[in-house]
């Protein structure tokens, strides 16, 4: 029976593949709805802030730091896929990509973070940001 071990390794294979190749094209997906999803809020928050007439730096400051909680979002997930890719088909592309990936979401969450901490620290100073 040794001809039948290399078939069920070379099927189970194919199989971990397909489940790489569908697990892939889900978190490219969520990250896609993510962007879509983090789009819809901040515009709508932008809406309510021009509506009620708070215009100025404070809130557009919390309007960027909506969408970039949202983009933060979706580059956790797209980090997600790259490393099903990479992880079923390490080629050079996936491994670039993958580290190309990992440094913007790094960077925005560097950023984000401080930004949020500084938001913060101006809310509870400033009577006018409380809400």
């Amino acid at each position: 029976m040794p001809s039948s071990e290399p078939s069920f390794l070379l099927v189970f294979d194919q199989g971990l593949a397909t489940l790489a190749m569908a697990l892939r094209s889900v978190l490219e997906a969520l990250s896609l709805g993510t962007v879509l999803l983090g789009l819809l809020i901040t515009l709508r928050q932008a809406w309510q802030g021009w509506r009620a007439r708070r215009r100025g730096p404070s809130s557009f400051q919390a309007v960027r730091l909506t969408f970039g909680s949202w983009l933060a979002m979706a580059l956790e997930f797209q980090l997600g896929a790259d490393i099903v890719a990479t992880s079923t088909a390490p080629t050079g592309a996936h491994l670039v990509q993958l580290g190309v990936v990992a440094v913007i979401r790094t960077l925005l969450n560097v950023f984000l973070a401080r930004d949020l901490e500084a938001e913060a620290s101006h809310r509870s100073l400033s009577p006018e940001g409380r809400p």
